[in-house]
């Protein structure tokens, strides 16, 4: 029976959901796409209560750029239900774990299905509204892993999982309130002055503020302390470089302002991170339980790096600094920053999190970003990557070890029941 809170899967509902590892698997394969939409699409013209059918169409539409129309049909599949399955059968599971996650874009929530694939883990999804009644109980579960990241258009899901997670007794790994400091101005207020790191002042400056400083009538460096010309803007809750760009003078931003419409931006002192040989380069780095593992390396001759763009399946040469980055990531990276990597996980107090990075050329670990929803995957051509499988499994088998250690802990009620009594 399917019950609108999500709290049990429709019955009968037809094939499997896919899920976003898959779909970009075939994205990236050059798997037939075309086909996949239209037996999706019939799904749905056969049985308009398909929700995994739509759930995967939406997924699609929005890896082939047309986010309005998948985000349309995300919310008809959630109008059907709310919890989904994916991974394996959880009567055979090594351990049933209960993720949290908003409605949203590919970037709204931890991609947990590209971190879990052949894990063993049976992955049970439920989309909390940030709107809609929360459910009366939880799918059967061994931990919660609370997936919400985005704080700057997730507030209000996070405070209605932490609401949520009252009906739970089982371990919760990335807790809401920790969840909620991942906004650039708070990751940068926590971490800036710690040693090792450099993290160029971010604030939020409403239009008008930026209108002000684009005609001269305020300093940009009086009016948000720390910041001068050139610097970064970009609109609040945007990522992947949406909107981003370096700003030189007033002029600049007056034509900036004039293209973006967004009430509210992210403001930042540009960091020139060239290396001697004119280069940028921009490293992913996730946290597990306060360990750095290593995900990928991009090198490029602009400063706004994104790894699609950074030209690596074009270039020999930087394949082969990204393999010796992986191989030697541990004795080199991870130990100069080690104290950094430390930091990062006391003061932001989650068990799992991403780190996009690159280094100074004082030698410091500078951040542009510490979130929960990055991509990790391994899904680039073997052949031409060879030696990132390796890698990827080790963080991979790291993720699933949490989490199997994680579940068979005692449940909350009894462990404090059992401190308690000690005491």
């Amino acid at each position: 029976m399917t019950s609108h809170d999500g709290s049990a899967v429709r019955a009968g509902a037809s094939e499997p959901l896919l899920g976003f590892a898959a779909l970009m698997r075939m994205t990236f394969t050059g798997g037939d796409i075309d086909g996949l939409v239209a037996r999706l699409i019939d799904r749905v013209n056969r049985d308009p209560a398909d929700a995994n059918a739509m759930l995967d169409l939406s997924t699609l539409l929005q890896l082939r750029f047309r986010p309005a129309l998948g985000l349309a049909l995300q919310a008809q599949a959630l109008d059907v239900q709310r919890l989904y399955h994916l991974g394996t059968a959880p009567d055979v599971a090594r351990v049933r774990l209960l993720a949290l996650m908003a409605p949203g874009d590919l970037m709204a929530n931890t991609p947990l299905d590209c971190l879990l694939e052949g894990s063993g883990v049976a992955l049970d999804i439920l989309y909390v509204s940030p709107t809609e009644p929360l459910p009366t109980t939880l799918p059967p579960h061994d931990l919660v892993f609370v997936g919400v990241g985005e704080p700057d258009r997730n507030r209000a899901v996070l405070r209605k999982v932490a609401a949520l997670l009252e009906l739970t007794t089982r371990p919760v790994l990335n807790p809401p309130d920790r969840a909620l400091l991942l906004g650039r101005d708070s990751v940068c207020e926590m971490l800036r002055w710690s040693p090792g790191i450099s993290m160029p002042v971010t604030a939020r400056a409403p239009r008008e503020l930026l209108h002000r400083i684009a005609e001269e009538s305020v300093v940009a460096a009086t009016a948000i302390a720390g910041v001068d010309f050139p610097l970064l803007v970009r609109p609040v809750g945007s990522h992947a470089g949406r909107a981003l760009a370096k700003i030189d003078a007033p002029a600049d931003l007056a034509v900036y302002l004039a293209e973006h419409p967004d009430g509210v931006f992210y403001v930042s002192r540009f960091i020139d991170y060239r290396n001697a040989d004119g280069r940028c380069r921009k490293y992913r780095v996730v946290l597990i339980e306060g360990v750095p593992y290593a995900c990928h390396m991009a090198v490029s001759q602009h400063w706004m790096i994104h790894y699609l763009n950074a030209g690596m399946s074009e270039s020999a040469e930087k394949r082969g600094e990204e393999a010796r980055f992986m191989a030697s990531f541990d004795d080199v990276f991870a130990a100069r920053h080690g104290g950094a990597f430390a930091a990062i996980f006391t003061k932001m107090g989650l068990d799992y999190i991403g780190i996009d990075c690159a280094e100074t050329a004082a030698g410091d670990l500078l951040i542009f970003e510490v979130d929960t929803g990055m991509i990790v995957h391994a899904l680039d051509p073997v052949e031409m990557f060879p030696y990132k499988q390796p890698q990827m499994r080790k963080v991979f088998r790291a993720f699933t070890d949490m989490l199997v250690c994680a579940g068979r802990r005692p449940d909350r009620v009894a462990a404090m029941r059992t401190a308690a009594t000690r005491r």
